[in-house]
């Protein structure tokens, strides 16, 4: 089966971004973009995780489902219909970490796909005490990223680590001005927990 995905997007909590971010427009912004399968975005935000867990609900197939749709705010969507199982969610945030490694200030995005509502509880649980969540849906983390993903492979190994946008300058794994210049540099033993990488903007992918 094939379907087209959007594996990274944010809240109406994450800094510069639209007010009108709620899970209902998501879905039906996806609907109308032929998207089959959306993140939820900003999991480690605790206000955006309980609305989370209030307007979704598992599909069945390993994904979640949106509860209760309410009608769109935009007048551009006026004229799509959204059914239960139009569209899917798959649980995800986006975590910012600054830090120096080898004599250099490193700033990296990494995202995280969770499995289900049990595993962000316990992956929140163990992050609060390093951070401020509450500060921004991309909360930023002052800790190594290998150790970052080392914390997650523990608490909850089914989850999925994608090195953000990885060709963008500042804030990315291979960034010119704060990134590396090999997946094995940035995360050292915990490399090959990494089998995906998102290009970004800042690239030409072929």
């Amino acid at each position: 089966m094939k379907f087209i995905a959007d594996l990274h997007i944010h809240s109406k909590f994450s800094r510069a971004t639209s007010r009108d971010m709620t899970l209902d427009n998501i879905a039906y912004w996806a609907k109308a973009k032929g998207l089959a399968l959306v993140a939820s975005g900003d999991f480690t935000h605790p206000e955006w995780f309980f609305l989370t867990k209030e307007k979704l609900e598992p599909a069945g197939n390993g994904f979640y489902r949106l509860k209760n749709a309410q009608p769109p705010s935009s007048d551009y969507l006026k004229g799509i219909s959204l059914r239960p199982d139009d569209v899917h969610f798959i649980l995800s945030t986006e975590i910012s970490f600054i830090y120096s490694k080898k004599g250099k200030v490193r700033k990296v995005h990494l995202l995280v796909l969770a499995p289900d509502f049990k595993s962000v509880e316990k992956l929140n649980g163990r992050l609060t005490g390093l951070g401020n969540l509450r500060s921004d849906g991309r909360p930023i983390l002052g800790m190594d990223a290998r150790q970052f993903v080392k914390i997650v492979h523990d608490a909850c190994p089914r989850c999925v680590i994608i090195p953000s946008h990885i060709w963008t300058p500042w804030f990315s794994l291979f960034g010119a001005n704060s990134g590396f210049d090999a997946i094995e540099e940035c995360f050292e033993e915990m490399t090959p927990a990494i089998f995906a990488v998102e290009t970004g903007l800042s690239s030409d992918p072929p």
